[in-house]
């Protein structure tokens, strides 16, 4: 697993714009209304609307306007969302699952073939890249000033599956049924997440070589991002 990789990312996302922020938090706002559509307002009834919290806060959400969209939630809009997960392949081979909330599902796949096919890839039926993955629960937790083995300790006990740290950032993974009761236990023991949330995480990844893949790789990331119906984009590409 590389901790390493996914900590440059999750920096960069951080240091974003403006724009970049009120992306993340609009994603955030979707799956929020969701989780309140789904299984009501309350986090301690509800583990999906606790977990899309944690996120919330992990990547900087206010909680003034986390109360907002809890209030917002129980509006019309998230009637019309419906969860549409696409699979495929990009350049050299890299293998890449798009979760995505739409109102529109046709526009949706279009878009995404539209991207796979433009940068070197194909849009696949589902499960063809999928079995590459297993859905854990990833926490990230900056290091500095930290103790590593205290903090794998402490980990280990709330319930965590396994444990790794790499150039001062601490991965704390565990099964999706436990991410919850880990990153509460966790929280509560005051530590803070850079990153919180359950992902689909690769068995292995692919390094790519040639300089017009991984140009093409980069490019078909950046509009699946652009994409306001796509939520999350997990692919086995080392190289990012």
């Amino acid at each position: 697993m590389s901790g390493h990789s996914k900590w440059n990312n999750i920096k960069r996302k951080k240091e974003g714009t403006d724009a970049a922020k009120a992306k993340i938090f609009a994603r955030i706002g979707k799956e929020i209304a969701i989780a309140v559509r789904d299984g009501g307002a309350n986090p301690d009834s509800n583990n999906r609307l606790r977990d899309v919290i944690a996120k919330a806060k992990a990547n900087n959400v206010p909680n003034e306007n986390i109360n907002r969209m809890l209030q917002k939630a129980s509006g019309a809009g998230a009637e019309n969302l419906v969860a549409m997960t696409y699979e495929g392949y990009g350049p050299g081979g890299v293998a890449v699952i798009v979760e995505t909330l739409t109102d529109n599902k046709n526009r949706t796949a279009g878009d995404v073939r539209h991207h796979f096919d433009k940068y070197g890839g194909n849009m696949g039926a589902t499960g063809c890249v999928s079995w590459q993955f297993s859905q854990k629960g990833v926490i990230i937790i900056d290091g500095e000033d930290l103790d590593e083995d205290e903090v794998m300790m402490q980990a280990i006990e709330a319930g965590a599956e396994d444990f790794t740290a790499e150039d001062g950032v601490f991965e704390v993974y565990t099964s999706p049924e436990d991410f919850t009761a880990v990153s509460a236990a966790l929280e509560a023991a005051g530590y803070t997440f850079e990153s919180a949330e359950v992902e689909m995480v690769p068995g292995n990844y692919i390094k790519l070589e040639d300089e017009k893949d991984i140009k093409n790789m980069e490019k078909l990331l950046e509009m699946l991002d652009d994409n306001d119906d796509v939520q999350n984009v997990w692919h086995n590409w080392e190289n990012e």
